[in-house]
């Protein structure tokens, strides 16, 4: 049985340069800001960023193997507080904890915390699943 407060997953996800090239190639997202360190620094960033929408996507994935069946995310939505900086080297640890926040009629609502290093990533970052 699931209650409020229940850890339900975590993990941790390392992402290389090489991941985020490969993603590029997934997703067809080829802004240079995701793999030119010149292009980034010329514009004011930090360093070459992960792409959002793969940092979302790992995100929720955290919780597909305690819920089983991917289609029981009803609802999914984050906010986008930090960007991850991919050191060309060391690239980037996230950090990922799924936490029940809440239970009702319609079912689970999972809290994602995604941290790299210190730094929060995503914040509201909520995914409503329908329970078995």
């Amino acid at each position: 049985m699931t209650a409020v407060g229940d850890i339900v997953a975590e993990r941790s996800v390392h992402l290389t340069r090489a991941s985020l090239v490969r993603y590029a190639g997934a997703s067809g997202d080829f802004n240079p800001i995701h793999f030119s360190d010149h292009v980034a620094s010329a514009v004011g960033l930090p360093g070459v960023l992960a792409h959002g929408m793969l940092t979302m996507g790992l995100a929720v994935e955290t919780i597909v193997p305690w819920l089983g069946d991917a289609g029981r995310i009803l609802e999914y939505g984050v906010r986008f507080k930090n960007p991850v900086v991919v050191d060309p080297e060391s690239g980037a640890e996230l950090r990922i904890v799924a936490k029940v926040g809440a239970i009702d009629a319609r079912g689970a609502r999972v809290d994602l915390t995604v941290t790299h290093g210190e730094t929060t990533v995503l914040v509201k970052a909520h995914v409503l699943v329908r329970l078995p």
